[in-house]
């Protein structure tokens, strides 16, 4: 059964600047640990903005897109494009599992029952809560595995991302970025760049998918509302990105694991 059609919200409609400063406080919360926030989006269109899950699914993924689409050319700006060109059997190596993945998650979410979906979306959230606080709280040494081993490890893990960011309906750079440190040795700024690199046809693969099912036409139905929603999200990324530093991450990622685990329990729980 099919999480199927677009639910309206279950509140009346939003106001542009509502939808526009919800947006926005989701991309400062990501941008103050250079990501996009998306993960914390989610919970906002289902316990806030009242979408189906699926639904809720479906618009993160097309704002995921512009925010991706928005913070490549930055962040290639910031990492030289022949230090990210060098690195390309990283991406493809990840690349080579992650569109697979996309396609199998968003085709594993349209066929989910509503009230399965909701736990999977927890269970995830927790999964990213627990890789917040890896990244940037421990010390990430590299896997030296040999290259036999390494290239299907890259392609497991690259499938693993893929399902993820396709029912979450995320970028998976809080996933693909410590796999590219553990796995191939990468920096974290050089992993950042490479991640934008593999999330990006990784989610058009996912999104593809999703136009093929008849909830994608929640996207027609609340284009308004996903147009103002993304802006919002890019605004507040770029401001969250200007406030990197600025809270320590001793007190800042605790607390973001904190809102993730609180919004898993309350998808866990919702009907």
């Amino acid at each position: 059964m099919s999480t199927g059609l677009p639910l309206s919200p279950l509140r009346p409609p939003y106001s542009a600047p509502v939808v526009f400063g919800a947006g926005a406080a989701i991309g400062v919360l990501g941008g103050m640990i250079g990501l996009g926030g998306a993960e914390f989006r989610l919970p906002l269109l289902i316990g806030l903005f009242g979408f189906a899950a699926l639904s809720a699914v479906i618009l993160n993924k097309a704002m995921s897109l512009v925010v991706v689409l928005v913070a490549l050319p930055a962040r290639l700006a910031a990492v030289p494009a022949a230090e990210v060109a060098a690195r390309w059997p990283v991406a493809v190596n990840l690349l080579a599992g992650s569109l697979l993945g996309a396609w199998a998650g968003a085709s594993w979410a349209v066929r989910m029952r509503s009230t399965t979906l909701y736990k999977v979306l927890a269970a995830l959230m927790v999964l990213m809560a627990a890789a917040l606080v890896l990244t940037h709280t421990a010390t990430l040494d590299t896997v030296n595995l040999p290259l036999w081993a390494q290239i299907p490890a890259g392609v497991v893990a690259g499938f693993g991302i893929g399902v993820v960011a396709a029912i979450m309906g995320v970028a998976g750079g809080e996933l693909l970025i410590p796999t590219i440190v553990l796995l191939f040795g990468e920096d974290i700024k050089t992993a950042g760049s490479l991640s934008l690199l593999v999330s990006l046809p990784t989610m058009l693969v996912a999104f593809a998918r999703y136009s093929r099912d008849g909830s994608f036409a929640v996207l027609g139905a609340n284009l308004r509302f996903t147009a103002v929603m993304a802006a919002g999200s890019v605004t507040g990324a770029v401001l969250g990105g200007l406030l990197l530093g600025v809270f320590p991450d001793l007190v800042l990622i605790p607390a973001l694991a904190v809102i993730l685990l609180v919004s898993a329990v309350k998808l866990a729980r919702h009907h």
